[in-house]
């Protein structure tokens, strides 16, 4: 097509600024967590936007007040939002430039050429009828054959019929045939683009000595979408703090998967089942850490 592709090493909103000032770009690619830092940088009113037009915001669920600024302050009025995940390498669907405004913040797009998406409800598996909230999934040419020498995970991730279940709960909307992400199934945690399963960070926390039981949850976050919290269980007679905990998983883990949050409690809320109860973890994090505000933004 003819275009220059100008990546920068590392992230950064002075680098992305600088990019776009100096390059005269046209297109930018990122995910919420970028453009937020961006339109917040000390530079972004010394930046000249006239020669940019279009770009994609992925990675993780995009607020639509962050993409309304976006297409007034960055003059990306041809912005678009895409869907999916890595085991889809890594799209389903995406929105056009030419959709409307309101097709493109409160919408994730329609389904991407080759690529057949429907939203079917979790327990039956059947498809569900429009404007109805069921679980995303996709069939095509770009699903994952699998995951290496995993075949329990992949047999769980994909079903005989070649549908890849994303744990992302969805609507498919009747007047236009875009979906709507939601919310989520699943647990992993969607940290500023980055996908973080608690599983790893549970299982490390239960090496720490003190440590008797622990759940870690994704609690909403305004710059990152969702942020990390460890509510654990203590053995009994033991004591600690919040800076011991941290400083043990910044010494050992990487950064971004060290929790903002640190809870110390009592046990945590089940169902009649014995199983833990995750969402309501949430829920009783939002009140606790007065959340409400990021909890409120809508994404698209």
């Amino acid at each position: 097509h003819g275009t220059t592709m100008s990546p920068i090493t590392r992230f950064s909103p002075r680098k992305g600024l600088n990019c776009i000032n100096q390059e005269k770009i046209t297109c930018f690619h990122g995910v919420p967590t970028m453009f937020i830092a961006m339109l917040g940088h000390e530079d972004f009113d010394k930046t000249d936007f006239s020669y940019m037009r279009t770009g994609i915001m992925a990675g993780s669920p995009c607020p639509i007040k962050t993409m309304e600024e976006v297409v007034e302050k960055m003059h990306m009025s041809e912005i678009c939002i895409t869907y999916g995940q890595t085991e889809a390498s890594p799209a389903t669907t995406m929105s056009k430039t030419t959709d409307t405004l309101e097709q493109r913040v409160n919408t994730v797009g329609g389904p991407i050429f080759g690529v057949e998406c429907r939203i079917v409800d979790p327990e039956t598996n059947q498809e569900v009828p429009d404007d109805v909230d069921g679980e995303f999934v996709a069939r095509g040419y770009n699903i994952m054959k699998g995951y290496y020498k995993m075949p329990e995970a992949t047999a769980a991730a994909i079903d005989s019929e070649g549908w890849l279940h994303t744990g992302d709960l969805a609507r498919r909307r009747s007047s236009d045939g875009y979906f709507k992400i939601t919310g989520r199934i699943k647990d992993m945690i969607i940290r500023g683009g980055e996908n973080i399963y608690p599983k790893e960070i549970e299982d490390f926390l239960y090496t720490y000595p003190k440590v008797k039981d622990v759940q870690v949850i994704g609690v909403p976050d305004e710059d990152y979408g969702e942020e990390i919290m460890a509510c654990i269980v203590l053995q009994d007679g033991e004591t600690a703090t919040e800076k011991e905990i941290k400083d043990f998983c910044l010494a050992r883990m990487a950064k971004h998967k060290c929790p903002k949050y640190i809870d110390f409690v009592e046990g945590f809320p089940m169902n009649a089942a014995g199983k833990i109860l995750k969402y309501k973890m949430r829920e009783q994090a939002v009140e606790k850490l007065k959340l409400h505000k990021a909890d409120s933004i809508v994404t698209a």
